[in-house]
């Protein structure tokens, strides 16, 4: 079988990247001719695995989207492949991998004025050539939570969606000696042993919370506080949120990492998952933490804050978002004497859920879309 998988940008630490390399790597196991188009890729490329980097026009990104688009469809028409699988949205696709939140339901609230600008013509135009009611894209939705935006607001039918459960990596599974793992990690970085670690893994310091996390550290009682550290692993500039942090003079309790390649050794290491994001259409690293049965304190927005509850495995601050809940459950969790009982609970929820098989799920669906 041959297939078509299209990307605007590949870098290895996105969650949307890890899932698009899972699925990649799953259907090179099983034989496949994978052919990738994207915009930009950073990082090594799989044995067997074909990279087009496809030149595009345009200053702003919508454009230079429109653009990828536009000229990926030619590549694809001209090569016949058995089926195009999207990770992105454009036109033409077999099947759309639907990590990102809808553009129509985010913008439903602009005015008149914006909705006449370029940007959102053409975001618009390309959500709808992925759900317009007259396609027959199959959708891979990670969440049940825009489903019924999505069949209202375009007509889509409900049997072109498909619900995969999140591809969490087995190595996030906690180690045979984890009081081991833990002590060599935090000697490794610099961490004293009694610490209290809270944890952020994310590509987008603003929409992931770094600011909510800092202010939330910065609000504790001082004993508390002297006690406690937030390390942030993660691509982008530090350099607005470590100024904040000095002027709420929490500035050595906040690190930040960069981009890792450890993070199963980092959750193990640390005492709690923070992930306070303002949007984010799943939230992978919330799974993740309740594998390594680390407890989470996050926000309803994310799509997997429904992991959290159903496991009982930390909190869920409620939309719409007040920095005092925040910080009043930040406070809770690391005063309270449930922290055995939510490991517990992660423990449990892992063994009777499926988190684990996505990719296989998504190949099973592309193969039968490719028939």
């Amino acid at each position: 079988m041959k297939l078509a998988f299209c990307l605007f940008k590949y870098f290895p630490f996105g969650g949307l990247q890890k899932d698009f390399m899972n699925i990649v790597n799953e259907c090179l196991a099983r034989g496949y001719e994978v052919h990738a188009y994207v915009i930009t890729w950073e990082g090594e490329i799989p044995e067997g695995l074909r990279v087009t980097r496809v030149p595009v026009s345009g200053l702003s990104n919508h454009k230079r989207y429109a653009s990828f688009a536009r000229r990926t469809i030619e590549h694809v028409k001209e090569e016949g492949y058995d089926a195009v699988v999207g990770f992105n949205k454009i036109p033409g696709l077999d099947v759309y991998f639907a990590a990102d939140m809808s553009f129509a339901a985010k913008m439903k609230d602009r005015n008149f004025l914006y909705r006449l600008t370029d940007r959102y013509r053409t975001c618009m135009r390309l959500e709808r050539s992925v759900f317009d009611k007259d396609l027959n894209t199959q959708i891979l939705l990670l969440t049940e939570k825009e489903k019924s935006f999505y069949m209202k607001y375009y007509g889509t039918s409900p049997d072109r969606f498909h619900l995969i459960p999140p591809g969490i990596s087995k190595a996030c599974l906690p180690p045979e000696e984890p009081c081991k793992v833990r002590a060599e990690k935090r000697l490794e970085l610099g961490i004293h042993p009694e610490a209290y670690v809270l944890l952020m893994v994310c590509t987008n310091f603003k929409i992931k919370g770094v600011a909510r996390a800092i202010r939330a550290l910065s609000a504790l009682p001082s004993a508390i506080r002297s006690g406690s550290l937030l390390i942030v692993a993660g691509m982008d500039n530090p350099a607005p949120y470590r100024k904040l942090a000095a002027g709420l003079n929490v500035a050595e309790n906040v690190r930040f990492l960069g981009a890792r390649r450890d993070i199963p050794e980092l959750l193990t290491a640390s005492d709690l998952l923070l992930h306070p994001a303002s949007i984010e259409n799943t939230g992978t690293v919330l799974v993740e933490a309740i594998v390594a049965e680390l407890p989470v304190l996050t926000t309803e927005t994310c799509g997997y804050s429904f992991h959290v509850i159903r496991s009982d495995s930390g909190v869920v601050v409620p939309e719409p978002f007040d920095q005092q809940d925040l910080n009043r459950s930040l406070l809770y969790m690391i005063e309270s004497e449930n922290r055995i009982q939510w490991r517990e609970n992660c423990r449990k929820y892992i063994a009777e859920t499926d988190v684990f098989s996505s990719a296989q799920r998504v190949v099973d669906i592309i193969e039968k879309v490719a028939v």
